[in-house]
């Protein structure tokens, strides 16, 4: 196959990812894994585990990193840019359009019943991931152990990044003096960015718009729920946005398919238009191609080292254990009745029962059947 032909490949499997890929990034990383190594065999699980590790270690959007990794894979760095670039268009065109539609009438258009089966129904999905990924993870007891020990940090309040550290840190200690290496050293440090403030004004510039999201983009680490406070405190609080603005912002990330980075573009159109949004959304994406293209050639030669082998070992477990502890967190939130909990039964006998059957199939029909039941 020409390389040409693996960019097409690459631009079709990622923008599907984009028009489907609900739930949050666990969702998008098991649909993922499920398309590029189940389906169509592009790399190895073990591969695919070192991705999220390292991915899981810099700032910016997980599983958008992901796709950018998996295109780089395939098709080198224009692989790298396809890849990434069609997983966050179909956010970015949805989330421009409901933008522009907010502007113009002041309020959401109610697209809740469409999202309402999604989360029962994609946590079957995750559930299938995390089996395979950690069955891959875990090749001994104490990778195991070490596992256990994220999931006691994540649940104790840990922030996700400084478990995975913690985690990596203890697989190098543990592992070295297993092997009778005394002499421990830091072999990987996650790459860090700091940027200056952005003066407070009451009147924000296009400029200032990219600005601003240029530097959440290369700080953020974790969840929607992390980049409300990030965007709380850059827009918020010096006036460019109210909070309940950044709240229907934040909901239409959550809502619409692909990255909740996405909300960059949603609030980008409040402040400037249609610059505003272009402008907004390049400033929070583009860290993430910048960092994946920095990191990517190392990730193969790291496992050459053994001290980078056993915290990747150890953060793979990890990343997975938190994938575990997020469809926790998920399920009691999506199964809270008999609707819920309906389309979660059904969700995993198809998932576990059909062999054909995949997540697009199950979050369309969780769609689908969500709506049907929200009339009831």
């Amino acid at each position: 196959m020409t390389r040409f032909n693996k960019l097409i490949e690459v631009a079709q499997v990622m923008f599907k990812l984009g028009c489907f890929a609900f739930g949050g990034p666990a969702a998008h990383i098991a649909m993922l894994e499920e398309e590029v190594v189940e389906k169509r065999k592009w790399m190895t699980q073990e591969h695919f585990l070192d991705l999220i590790g390292a991915t899981n270690l810099i700032p910016g959007p997980n599983s958008t990193e992901m796709t950018m990794h998996v295109g780089h894979e395939r098709a080198g760095f224009w692989g790298l840019v396809i890849g990434g670039l069609s997983f966050i268009f179909p956010a970015v065109v949805i989330t421009g359009i409901l933008g522009s539609l907010y502007v113009a009438y002041g309020e959401l258009p109610n697209i809740a019943p469409f999202i309402f089966g999604i989360k029962p129904a994609v946590l079957s999905v995750i559930f299938a991931a995390v089996l395979k990924l950690g069955k891959k993870a875990i090749k001994t007891t104490e990778l195991g152990i070490l596992g256990a020990i994220t999931v006691a940090l994540t649940l104790l309040g840990v922030n996700d990044v400084i478990a995975l550290l913690i985690t990596g840190l203890l697989g190098i200690f543990y592992f070295s003096i297993k092997n009778n290496k005394g002499n421990l050293k830091a072999s990987y440090i996650p790459l860090m960015i700091s940027t200056s403030s952005i003066p407070q004004v009451q009147h924000i510039t296009q400029s200032q718009i990219f600005l601003t999201f240029l530097k959440v983009g290369a700080v953020l680490y974790g969840s929607g729920y992390v980049l409300f406070a990030y965007l709380d405190a850059e827009l918020v609080q010096i006036g460019w946005l109210t909070r309940g603005e950044l709240m229907d912002a934040i909901a239409i990330g959550q809502f619409t398919p692909g990255p909740v980075l996405s909300t960059a573009t949603f609030i980008g159109y409040q402040l400037g238009g249609v610059l505003g949004a272009i402008l907004a959304t390049l400033g929070i994406f583009l860290p993430s191609f910048f960092l994946v293209f920095a990191l990517n050639p190392f990730i193969p030669k790291l496992r050459s080292n053994k001290k980078v082998r056993y915290f990747l070992d150890s953060v793979n477990v990890a990343a997975v254990a938190i994938m575990g502890v997020v469809l926790v967190q998920m399920s009691m939130t999506a199964l809270t009745d008999w609707k819920g909990i309906l389309i979660g039964v059904l969700g995993f006998i198809i998932t576990f029962g059909v062999k054909k059957a995949n997540a697009m199939h199950i979050i369309l029909g969780g769609s689908v059947l969500g709506y049907v039941l929200g009339m009831v």
